[in-house]
């Protein structure tokens, strides 16, 4: 409901605002006001709450073909969204049980509704998602990435600066999570990069390249995801708790497909 009122709210003010401008247009003669300047900022500042605004909820649209291994791990999943989705008490999304998305999931759909954190400081870079309350380490204090880490829902992560390009480079995830709401696979094989770029003070890119070979038989390149900077935002507690999951389920998820317990 609180999204769904400021939703509407945000809705309201797009026209408000839509109508004083072409009032004040009309005023002037059809006359366009300059666009204001940018306002200065630090690239390499990346701190700040960012909601993501692009609506692609996953990698890119461009799935890479899989391998034996990968269609076998899609085929077993059993999506509630998109194109193969199941009633919910049907479906076997990791999430439907509390698990963590991991990554690069909490990238994608969860973003777009639910923001994240950016917190620098010297020797690591902390992401928080509200999703989950779940955060991940991104290590920038000059260590490489280990050779061969323990399976981790977030992986193992480190960064660096290339220009102004912070490079997050992470491998060691956990076969247990998928890549997306749609069921694709990750394993433990991956290798993610992400780049993030600070267009303008408001405005922060991310690129990723997926380097799994186990999965897929080339690289998964993602198309650029824009996030929004929100300073009134606040990462809110918001956490899936398996009583209250569970107790969900029984009323409402599995009698609406059938599914006695």
């Amino acid at each position: 409901m609180r999204i769904q009122s400021k939703a509407m709210l945000a809705l309201v003010a797009v026209l408000i605002f839509a109508s004083a401008a072409l009032a004040q247009r009309g005023q002037r003669g059809g006359a366009a006001a300059p666009p204001p300047p940018p306002v200065p900022h630090d690239p390499k500042d990346l701190n700040g709450v960012w909601t993501r605004q692009s609506r692609v909820l996953t990698m890119s649209n461009e799935t890479p073909p899989m391998t034996a291994w990968g269609k076998a791990r899609f085929d077993a999943a059993k999506p509630v969204y998109g194109p193969r989705a199941v009633p919910g008490g049907l479906g076997n999304d990791p999430v439907m049980t509390c698990d963590p998305l991991g990554m690069p999931r909490n990238l994608f759909l969860e973003v777009s509704i639910y923001p994240m954190e950016l917190l620098q400081t010297p020797k690591r870079t902390l992401q928080f998602f509200e999703w989950a309350h779940a955060y991940r380490e991104i290590w920038t204090d000059g260590r490489e990435l280990p050779k061969d880490p323990d399976p981790r829902w977030m992986g193992y992560s480190v960064g660096r600066w290339e220009g102004d390009a912070f490079v997050v480079n992470s491998l060691g995830f956990d076969e247990r999570t998928w890549l997306d709401h749609f069921g694709n696979p990750v394993s433990g094989q991956a290798k993610l990069e992400e780049r993030y770029r600070r267009a303008d003070r408001d405005t922060l890119e991310l690129t990723m390249t997926l380097d799994d070979p186990k999965a897929y038989t080339k690289p998964w390149v993602s198309e650029k995801k824009i996030f929004r900077l929100d300073p009134k935002r606040e990462i809110e507690e918001l956490f899936c708790v398996p009583t209250e999951n569970d107790a969900f389920n029984k009323r409402v998820r599995d009698p609406g497909a059938g599914v006695v317990r």
